[in-house]
């Protein structure tokens, strides 16, 4: 019989990085928004009719005899609710009715490779292990902005019929098509399941993704690219658009929580609004909550300017190389800044005039300044037509409105690189203010922007500066109260990742780019989301009985450690959780720590929900004893908040583990503090025995401590061993501000 398996990947695209926040989708009448009622699972009741339900609750609230233009969605699969334009008032006397459980704001979410599976050790071919014939009876749902069906990537070529028991459809709408490798679509936003920005085929490909030689972009990244699991059938629900992706068609904190209990495991990208803290999109504790991470290859573009001086090159690399060295000492007319950016076009060296933009403002529309970070209608064409123009922000598509020959701004985001529509490369704040004095010290600056060259002496994995940080303070509505765990879950690459892309836009996005790609290069939590649920999709191979949380489990406490590059909390444990994924230890882990529908319903009694409303929500009777610690939750991770200012503190944490290892096995405990640390933390048993496999154990760590700074945390790592496992949970203390 198949095995079928459903990971949905929820993503936040990199181009709305600088957004700090979504927008409500408001309808015409100012006095009514879109709400979603949200009213548990769904019930048993063979005579219950969900939609005439929410339809009798509608007209009771308003007063109306007809829905026409209220009622938008009813939703009668994962959940029990409907979406609704209702004005304040309405929402109110809504949330307060029996039956239901919260009432929440519709908000559309903005969305958030042939070396880094590579780099994670799951290499091509017979050199990484698997079980094909599991693996192509996989299927793998991505919930995102579609899929380009004609994509090498989706070819059905050497496949069989999909599994037996998929019973979907393939409602792609006009001019799309399935195959036996893309098995099924849906389209939820009346645009088509086509992908019409790109981002839903490049994550597509790198989950499942064929094995595709000789891919690049335009030379770049060139190799062999594929997803973690080519095998597996792909099966697209298209719910973004450039607009982003409407949260009325599944909430996800909601729908994860019913898709859970049916055995389906929920990845979630981190968000892109790093490096600030508390800055994470996914917050409950059954996602599986993804951050970005770069690997050892880095795209890097070189700004080369005359001024016929010997200058101290500053090339940011982790290591001293003798070419950099015979360059800076030995080259008597070359000043070379290393800048970030996907840059195909070359000037063939080509010196040309250097300007920058302050001074050639457009004075009869912009002032000096405007026109220094090069903003719309700010830059006289006569003065930077045929010029490599300067601008003191991250936009320089100004000056290729105006003719620039290339472009040199201001880089935001560490270590990432964009594609560019023209010859570009983007500077450190440090390198740019450089570049301006050396403008300014010469009578006639020239400059060239050289194509971007591949380097594979980059220090990884370091947290990208965009991926969002913890800790989790999870306030949405399914989950009113406060809570606090170690998320984002793990970190995966995220940065200049290549794989399949939409030819219906440029790579780029701009108007000015009329290039079409078949691959091109991403950055984002939505790149390093699908890598997970590649790899989630891969242990399931092997293990097909297990559940979503110990697939979980074995993701987070096999990960690589991870090392503070900074101090607080903006590079340690709340940047990278449990560390970076490792794809071929994760398949035998030794131990899990496994989570069930009644440890769920358990948590949500720590949340001080009451029975009634925990009843709602999971579907099934509950008693709330008052004694549910939401922090004993089985977690693969422990941490604490400390409340107050007392100078001392203890903290407890129970836990049992599960053992998929070997029988007849004995696991001791280590405790390893990090750098600086000092936590005190006992461990009850320090041993655990086990006769056989699947038999499950309990035990208690217990960790004491004196002050701590509120800008810092306390960290240590359990580790369970047994000579050949070593299970390793992070240990987290801090203090709320």
């Amino acid at each position: 019989m198949a095995k079928l398996l459903a990971f949905f990947c929820l993503f936040s695209y990199i181009i709305v990085l600088s957004l700090c926040s979504v927008s409500a989708a408001i309808d015409d009448n100012q006095d009514q928004q879109v709400y979603v009622v949200y009213m548990g699972a769904l019930p048993s009741s063979e005579v219950y009719t969900p939609m005439s339900d929410h339809m009798n609750i509608l007209q009771g609230i308003t007063g109306e005899s007809s829905n026409e233009g209220r009622l938008l969605r009813s939703y009668k699969r994962s959940f029990n609710g409907f979406a609704a334009r209702l004005t304040q008032s309405e929402r109110e006397r809504i949330a307060n009715m029996e039956g239901v459980v919260s009432v929440f704001l519709n908000k559309n979410l903005q969305l958030q490779t042939t070396t880094s599976w590579d780099f994670m050790g799951l290499k091509k071919g017979k050199a990484t292990n698997r079980n094909l014939a599991v693996e192509s009876n996989t299927i793998i749902g991505v919930i995102d902005a579609g899929i380009t069906p004609e994509s090498e990537s989706f070819s059905d070529k050497g496949f069989g019929p999909p599994p037996q028991k998929w019973k979907g459809v393939c409602s792609g709408g006009k001019n799309f098509t399935c195959n036996n490798k893309l098995i099924g679509a849906r389209d939820y936003t009346s645009e088509g399941s086509r992908d019409t920005v790109g981002h839903g085929t490049h994550t597509a490909s790198t989950i499942a993704g064929n094995a595709i030689q000789d891919a690049s972009f335009y030379g770049l990244g060139n190799g062999t690219m594929r997803g973690g699991v080519p095998a597996s059938r792909i099966v697209s629900y298209k719910v973004c658009t450039w607009l982003g992706c409407s949260s009325d068609k599944d909430p996800v904190a909601i729908g994860s929580f019913h898709a859970i209990a049916k055995g389906i495991l929920t990845v979630n990208s981190a968000g892109n609004n790093g490096p600030e803290t508390k800055t994470l999109e996914s917050v409950a504790p059954w996602i599986l909550t993804v951050a970005a991470s770069n690997t050892n290859r880095a795209f890097i573009t070189k700004v080369v300017l005359g001024n016929g001086k010997t200058l101290v090159v500053r090339i940011k690399k982790p290591v001293f190389d003798l070419y950099h060295l015979i360059f800076v000492s030995l080259n008597p007319f070359r000043y070379m800044k290393q800048g970030k950016s996907v840059n195909t076009f070359g000037l063939n060296g080509t010196m040309y005039p250097l300007v920058y933009g302050k001074s050639a403002v457009n004075s009869s529309a912009c002032s000096v300044e405007s026109a220094e970070k090069c903003e719309e209608g700010c830059l006289q064409e006569s003065l930077v037509k045929g010029k490599v123009v300067v601008c003191n922000s991250t936009d320089s598509f100004e000056a290729l409105a105006n003719g620039a020959v290339a472009g040199i701004s201001l880089n935001r985001t560490p270590n990432v690189a964009f594609v560019t529509s023209f010859p570009l490369s983007a500077l450190s704040q440090e390198d740019l203010n450089s570049l301006v004095s050396y403008i300014k010290s010469e009578s006639s600056p020239v400059a060239t922007v050289l194509r971007t060259e591949e380097s594979f002496s980059q220090l990884a994995p370091v947290v990208a500066a965009f991926s969002s940080r913890g800790p989790n303070t999870i306030a949405t509505d399914i989950l009113k109260t406060m809570v606090d765990d170690l998320q984002p879950d793990i970190s995966a690459p995220g940065v200049e990742i290549l794989a399949a892309f939409s030819p219906e836009v440029s790579p780029s996005s701009s108007v000015y780019d009329t290039r079409r790609v078949k691959y091109s290069v991403l950055s984002g939590t939505s790149m390093s989301c699908p890598h997970v649920t590649g790899v989630a999709a891969y242990i399931r191979t092997f293990h097909p009985q297990w559940s979503p949380s110990m697939i979980k489990s074995a993701i987070m406490t096999t990960a690589w450690p991870m090392n503070a590059s900074e101090t607080g909390f903006v590079s340690n444990e709340f940047a990278y959780g449990a560390g970076h994924v490792d794809p071929i230890s994760a398949t035998n882990p030794g131990l899990v720590y496994d989570l069930t529908k009644a440890d769920y319903t358990a948590f949500l009694c720590g949340m001080k929900y009451n029975e009634t409303m925990v009843k709602l929500i999971s579907g099934e009777a509950a008693t709330c004893t008052g004694e549910n610690l939401p922090r004993n939750l089985n977690y693969p991770s422990m941490s604490a908040k400390l409340l107050g200012s007392k100078s001392s503190f203890i903290v407890s944490f129970k836990r049992t583990v599960t053992n998929v290892g070997a029988p007849n096995s004995i696991y001791k405990s280590k405790v390893v503090l990090n750098l600086g640390s000092k936590l005190n933390v006992k461990v009850f048993p320090s041993a655990l025995v086990f006769k056989k496999v699947n038999e499950k154990q309990s035990f208690t760590a217990i960790v004491t401590g004196s002050a701590i700074d509120s800008k810092l945390l306390l960290s240590a790592n359990l580790i369970w061993s047994d000579g050949t496992h070593n299970v390793r949970s992070p240990i987290v203390v801090y203090k709320s501000e």
